[in-house]
């Protein structure tokens, strides 16, 4: 039988990918996509937004939403694999008569080029293959200098110093995902002026193997042909996409790299929450903040994400009358104080009631 064709979206956090995930789901155009998505983080911010769209059931097909949405909850993919994602591939070979295509979602501090190679083992090789990797940026936030810093700082560093030494371990992770895509989406192309947009891509391009093009988009807008269908077979083809780690023999994670998970049974006004949550950011090193808010008054659930200081929030759907009107969130950063972080946002939203 035909080896079923996975396309990889791999990016930084906060870049856009379930944003991205999510539309090619409502835009499927028949096809029937299985989607595994790697949630860095305890509670399944992310897993739950795909679930939510409703639209992976396929008429011909007993296959329900649920059903084609694998959650992966224990870390990043590249460290899970042996543990979860072998044998939820092999759950998704034994249907394969059910699915046309597998979209995986990576967790933004994961890298692609691990997963890639897991699609050289044995029990998976003649069934599926990688058929491209999409690398999703968020521009906004490059032409703010957020994440990687100032872009013309950070080309003038590269320009005097070709050994790139003094390199951060998330700019690596940056560079290690642009060398492995096949397609690079710039994301939140409507937030930019055309200078930045023309900045942002004078800086980008260069940096890519010509064949990989780069393509600006809003809110994840993109036709399903230009992500699906590159033919790749990446796993074959990994030695012309190199990486930071090519020489280590077991890709280790920075362990101060945690994820404070935050419940709270009560509901907040979404200004002060808001408020609290970018004063943290200036207190500890927070990469990303997102989750779920019960708002007063409110039948619809808030969905909140935050990179920086740039905090969006849009209503994805009603409160279902079964579960309970809780607001959940995930700290993610470096050498964060989980208790400093509950007990700051604890008292100083308790103050403001």
């Amino acid at each position: 039988m035909h080896k079923i064709p996975v396309t990889v979206i791999t990016g930084f956090l906060g870049a856009g990918k379930t944003t991205l995930v999510r539309h090619l789901l409502q835009n499927q155009q028949g096809r029937r996509i299985a989607v595994i998505v790697n949630e860095f983080g305890e509670v399944g911010i992310d897993g739950e937004l795909l679930r939510d769209c409703q639209v992976c059931d396929d008429a011909d097909t007993a296959s329900t939403a649920s059903d084609n949405i694998v959650e992966l909850t224990n870390g990043c993919l590249c460290c899970t694999v042996q543990e979860e994602f072998l044998p939820t591939m092999q759950a998704l070979i034994q249907r394969r008569d059910q699915i046309d295509c597998i979209v995986i979602e990576t967790s933004g501090l994961a890298l692609p080029k691990p997963l890639v190679q897991a699609f050289r083992w044995p029990e998976i090789r003649t069934s599926a293959t990688v058929d491209g990797v999409v690398t999703v940026v968020d521009g906004a936030a490059l032409a703010n200098g957020d994440l990687v810093g100032n872009l013309e700082a950070l080309t003038a560093q590269r320009q005097a110093d070709d050994s790139l030494e003094h390199e951060t371990p998330i700019e690596e992770l940056f560079e290690d995902q642009l060398s492995c895509a096949d397609l690079v989406l710039l994301t939140k192309a409507d937030r930019m002026s055309h200078a930045d947009l023309d900045r942002v891509k004078a800086w980008l391009q260069p940096q890519l193997p010509a064949s990989v093009k780069l393509v600006p988009c809003e809110s994840g807008a993109i036709a399903p042909d230009l992500l699906l269908g590159f033919n790749a077979a990446v796993e074959d083809d990994l030695e012309s996409r190199p990486s930071h780690h090519d020489d280590v023999e077991e890709h280790e994670h920075d362990d101060d790299i945690t994820s404070v998970p935050l419940t709270f049974d009560r509901e907040f006004d979404p200004k002060n929450l808001i408020q609290r949550l970018k004063q943290l950011v200036t207190e500890q090193e927070i990469y990303r903040i997102k989750g779920f808010v019960a708002v007063p008054e409110k039948p619809m659930r808030l969905v909140l994400q935050g990179v920086g200081q740039r905090f969006d929030q849009f209503y994805d759907r009603p409160w279902q009358t079964d579960e309970p009107r809780q607001t959940k969130l995930v700290v993610i950063g470096h050498a964060l104080d989980p208790a400093a972080i509950r007990s700051a946002l604890s008292e100083s939203l308790n103050s403001a009631l």
